[in-house]
């Protein structure tokens, strides 16, 4: 595989924890297509890239120049067009991950120039109010949609729900922690599953993500309850979470959005 094969270039790098990273890609003599809010792009880097030395070994080495890709949720805002932007948690075992980690600033990498995927703003009505829930980089889809579509003061109501294992998986946290201080129509309900092994006390909510919802945190800070009638709800993440979440919804009246059936429920099942 020659180097102008490797068509795009890692313009930053930010370890947010040991096992998450944030990488923003920009292509390398082409542009960037438009695309919307929630959608995914494909990295991908041959199998003779450097993987980094803390990842399990591979029991069988692939072909080192063949590309190995796979489809990443986009981060960044759907308004920028010099960079997108991706939330990373490494495999250890993974074919791609521990490759991706070994990046540094400056170092190319490969970006399908194709951009896709349906889980979007798209069907919501604008006088709906909309709820993300995600464990550990789901995350992500929902940081594009806030950064393209959050209008601070507006009568549409955002709110994220996130679960991760520790407080240094809550991944653009300080980022969401001020929109929720500055917009008075966002709120953001961070939560992690294992506060026992804190080195600082976790004084915020802890379990699983679902618990936020069965737990009323909405109903307290919008004075309501949401329903199919005023809300849809985004689920991104963890399998046994999505399903666990789809068959409480659907209890509550919501239901799953296909292409074709329209619904209030609207699912990325990525894993």
């Amino acid at each position: 595989m020659s180097k102008e094969s490797l068509n795009a270039v890692v313009t930053q790098r930010i370890e947010m924890s040991p096992e998450l990273v944030l990488l923003r890609v920009a292509p390398d003599g082409w542009e960037l297509p438009l695309f919307e809010a929630g959608q995914f792009a494909v990295l991908g880097l041959p199998g003779k890239s450097a993987r980094i030395t803390w990842s399990d070994p591979e029991e069988e080495p692939p072909e080192p120049e063949r590309l190995i890709r796979r489809a990443y949720s986009i981060a960044s805002s759907s308004a920028s067009s010099e960079y997108l932007e991706f939330y990373i948690m490494i495999v250890r075992s993974g074919r791609l991950t521990p490759r991706l980690f070994s990046l540094e600033q400056g170092d190319r990498v490969w970006l399908g120039q194709k951009i896709a995927g349906m889980f979007t703003l798209e069907d919501v009505p604008e006088d709906k109010d909309i709820v993300l829930v995600s464990t550990g980089t789901g995350l992500a889809p929902y940081v594009s949609m806030l950064r393209s579509h959050l209008v601070c003061g507006s009568k549409q109501r955002f709110a994220v729900l996130h679960g991760a294992r520790h407080s240094w998986d809550l991944g653009y946290r300080a980022e969401l922690t001020t929109m929720h201080r500055l917009c008075d129509n966002f709120d953001y309900f961070p939560l992690v599953s294992r506060p026992a092994e804190e080195p600082v006390p976790w004084q915020g909510a802890t379990g699983y993500v679902q618990d936020l919802w069965t737990g009323g945190v909405l109903e307290e800070a919008w004075h309501s309850r949401p329903t199919p009638a005023d809300a849809h709800v985004f689920l991104c993440g963890n399998p046994r979470m999505c399903e666990q979440m789809v068959t409480q919804l659907e209890t509550e009246g919501f239901r799953e959005h296909t292409r074709k059936e329209a619904g209030e429920i609207h699912v990325e099942r990525y894993w």
